[in-house]
């Protein structure tokens, strides 16, 4: 459903990427918000929490509710699910469907957080992933129904990563949340984080040194190809196996020498998570976890699912570049905070506006001349 990972350059600088995978598009919108931009997050019979942002930044949005044809929401009503701020702080919502179960009750009084509003609260308050873990101590936070995902609730968790390369995972499982310090920078889906690093003592013998030559009794045997080192990763597209191949891409691509090449890296890196329509399909008698609905038919007339890539995107949290390409592209599209520096009001648009078709150099070869 969702893979994300950070990435280090030759000089220890952070970069991140994600996939987000569903089986069909939502309406996504990529939004600015400016410093001062004020939210109230609000969940029935909850006292309202209202926070003011004082760091701009960057996100690929959602509305709680599908937008009539027509209708554009205001960014009050987007809700990041991805993002970027000014001081390098990105947040990511992942898909988890056992988030939900029994809450604890809030405080009386005291302004509870929707789930939902995560990202704008951590992205518009905080600057390191320690002053988001300290605040999240005293924070109230519940879960609650997204008409858009038809009533499910918040199905969700969540990755918070800074310029250090320090990360945390935000979890609710059967409604209980849990913090826990993320040691690898990678996050997929379920089951619990926890579980994850425990799988990871499955494979201490990964390296990406290929043994390519080896003797059994008196037979010299030889692989005549490179790449036998990658033979031992999962090859599912599960949450499982992602998530392993995500912490092996990370320690072992090459470390670039500049932010420019390191982000190229970090496009391939992602590469190997982009998932094409109809590579697997889930028939809706066949289980599973998924939380999306059913979004295509087969020839006999039964509906099934199949995840895609819906969009990618990657992050330079020194530079506060963000890069995004949804499905239909096969370019990224870039966007630079630093550019935003003295804009007061939010900036909306669809995620499809930003679609980077391919590069036309049909004229450039044309008018070219032999050397």
């Amino acid at each position: 459903m969702c893979t994300s990972l950070i990435y280090r350059d030759t000089a220890g600088r952070v970069y991140f990427g994600r996939t987000l995978e569903l089986t069909m598009n939502l309406p996504y919108r990529v939004v600015f918000f400016p410093v001062g931009f004020e939210n109230t997050s609000q969940i029935k019979g909850e006292t309202p929490l209202t926070y003011t942002a004082k760091h701009a930044f960057f996100a690929i949005t959602m509305p709680v509710v599908l937008p009539a044809p027509g209708a554009r929401p205001t960014a009050s009503e987007l809700k990041p699910l991805e993002g970027l701020n000014d001081k390098g702080l990105t947040f990511s919502l992942l898909s988890y469907p056992n988030a939900s179960g029994k809450q604890p009750p809030a405080p009386a009084g005291k302004g509870v957080l929707s789930a939902i509003d995560l990202g704008s609260w951590a992205l518009g308050q905080f600057a390191t992933v320690a002053e988001v873990k300290a605040a999240l101590q005293s924070q109230p936070v519940m879960l609650e129904a997204l008409p858009i995902l038809a009533g499910a609730v918040a199905p969700f968790h969540y990755a918070v990563h800074d310029a250090t390369g320090a990360s945390l995972v935000i979890e609710f499982h059967n409604g209980e949340m849990h913090l826990y310090d993320n040691p690898v920078g990678v996050m997929t889906n379920g089951p619990e984080f926890s579980w994850h690093l425990t799988n990871l003592d499955n494979y201490t013998y990964l390296s990406n040194i290929d043994r390519s030559v080896s003797t059994f009794g008196g037979l010299k045997v030889m692989q005549p190809d490179s790449g036998i080192a990658t033979e031992g990763l999962p090859a599912s597209n599960t949450s499982v196996g992602r998530f392993v191949r995500a912490v092996y891409y990370a320690q072992f691509a090459e470390k670039a020498a500049s932010p420019d090449h390191a982000v190229t890296t970090l496009g391939h890196i992602m590469n190997n998570f982009d998932r094409p329509r109809g590579i697997t399909i889930d028939y809706p008698e066949s289980g599973g976890a998924q939380m999306e609905v059913p979004g295509l038919d087969d020839r006999s007339g039964q509906a099934y699912a199949t995840e895609f890539s819906c969009w990618t995107s990657l992050a330079d949290l020194d530079r506060r570049l963000m890069f995004l390409r949804d499905y239909r592209s096969l370019n990224y599209a870039r966007l630079d905070l630093a550019a935003f520096a003295g804009v007061r009001e939010p900036r909306v648009m669809l995620l499809d506006g930003l679609t980077g078709a391919a590069l036309e150099s049909t004229p450039a070869l044309m008018n070219s001349r032999a050397a």
